[in-house]
């Protein structure tokens, strides 16, 4: 007997919730999948309060009969709805799901599948970036709310994007000293874009807190790191800011420059990619039929956008199309804020100077700019020095690449993420024991039953 549940969702952050739940809520047997121990993504994160939206949709989670495989990473889809799983850690929802825990690859099928995979920081190298220290803003939040000391500690935000503020905030408020925030957009385009957010008067309040808290901080618009030092960990940044350079000592610099959308997994399904996106129609659904998209693949729009689809996939998915189109019409009018995001966050074109000769662009198998200047592919850079064959698989230095040299990944293999051998070579049959399945659907029937 093998495991098969009516929706799939791929990501738990807010649009992976979003769809599981709403699905669930329909009436739909619903899996929710993924790599991280606790749902929430990369923004509602554990380690601090949680704003109330998220609360509210944690706990419609944990009220639902969704089966969740938490700590669990897809790296293949063999077929059409079938997808196989790898476990670095499990905790089901429900302690009568009846999920085997001993079992370390799941294949897992569905008729429909919703993705909602997120997005990543961009990382540009520049001389000493991978001195220790040296990280992400995001990743540099993240480890704060996970117990990195900084009370204290001097720290740099640099980059482009609404994180900078509110990672700066965050540090501030954990009594860090943020010594200053680069935003390399000009702030004539930064003007144009806080006045066509008009419209959106709750992101306006909101990006004015963070700079309210972060207010003692200088905020330099047009500028960006050129330099990190340090012998053993950071010491200082060398800033740029048209004509003039300056070097700030401080113990942290959180550098991201905006968003890249994890599209590997829909790329490995065959959905169409225009201008580094998902494309899906108004209803969430990509170019595969039965496969849906939500949130960041689909453009970088924030947390309401996310939700919203979210659910709009989740209704389209169980066949509630009267109700998707509602909720279409009002994503149409948020659409403006993802084209706005976009080009106020568009690299300025001097940062293709950034990297010297000797600069490391991929970390995991350690080529320098210099080895990849001389070839005119991605393909080409990666046979002939391995610059993104390593553990991460592009994920970091393909975004580079790709603004550095305008290359784009020619095709996306499994797996996904490094696997382990005995996940790779597992025959093709259900993860799940014939009684662990009857338990898990008879879990469902008893949800749907239950008023």
């Amino acid at each position: 007997m093998k495991w098969s549940i009516d929706i799939l969702v791929v990501g738990a952050g807010p649009a992976g919730i979003a769809a599981a739940v709403t699905a669930a809520e329909a009436g739909q047997h619903v899996g929710l999948v993924d790599d991280n121990p606790v749902p929430g993504g990369q923004i509602w994160r554990s380690g601090a309060p949680l704003p109330v939206t998220a609360r509210r949709w944690q706990a419609r989670l944990d009220a639902s009969s969704v089966v969740r495989l938490e700590g669990w990473r897809v790296f293949d889809c063999p077929e059409p709805n079938v997808v196989r799983a790898e476990r670095n850690g499990f905790k089901p929802a429900h302690p009568d799901a009846g999920i085997d825990e001993n079992r370390d690859c799941a294949e897992l099928r569905c008729r429909a599948l919703i993705l909602a995979t997120g997005a990543r920081e961009r990382f540009l190298p520049f001389p000493g970036w991978t001195l220790p220290n040296v990280m992400g803003a995001g990743g540099l939040d993240a480890m704060v709310r996970g117990g990195l000391p900084i009370a204290g500690k001097r720290a740099v935000i640099a980059g482009t994007g609404p994180l900078l503020l509110a990672v700066a905030a965050h540090l501030a408020a954990r009594q860090a000293k943020v010594e200053v925030v680069c935003e390399q957009a000009p702030l004539s385009r930064l003007a144009r874009f806080a006045a066509g957010m008009l419209t959106e008067p709750a992101k306006l309040w909101q990006g004015a807190r963070y700079r309210i808290t972060t207010r003692h901080t200088p905020y330099r618009t047009g500028c960006w790191p050129i330099a990190a030092h340090g012998r053993d960990r950071l010491e200082a940044v060398t800033l740029q800011q048209g004509r003039n350079r300056w070097e700030v000592p401080c113990d942290y610099l959180g550098c991201g420059f905006h968003l890249v959308p994890n599209i590997e997994l829909p790329d490995l399904l065959g959905c169409r990619i225009e201008d580094g996106f998902v494309a899906t129609d108004a209803l969430l659904q990509t170019s595969v039929p039965g496969v849906y998209c939500a949130g960041e693949p689909t453009g970088i729009g924030g947390v309401e956008l996310s939700l919203l689809e979210g659910q709009i996939a989740a209704l389209a998915a169980s066949g509630n199309v009267d109700r998707a189109r509602s909720l279409a019409r009002q994503r149409r009018r948020r659409l403006g804020f993802v084209r706005a995001l976009q080009q106020a966050c568009a690299l300025d074109p001097q940062l293709r100077e950034l990297p010297q000769e000797d600069t490391v662009v991929c970390r995991c198998e350690d080529v320098r700019h210099r080895e990849l200047h001389e070839h005119a592919t991605w393909r080409q850079a990666k046979l002939h020095t391995r610059c993104g064959m390593g553990p991460c698989q592009g994920r970091v230095c393909g975004a580079a690449a790709e603004f550095l040299f305008g290359w784009h990944a020619g095709s996306v293999r499994p797996p996904l993420f490094p696997a382990s051998v005995s996940s790779l070579v597992s025959p093709r049959e259900p993860a799940l024991a014939d009684e662990s399945l009857v338990a898990a659907n008879a879990f469902h029937e008893n949800a749907k039953e239950t008023p």
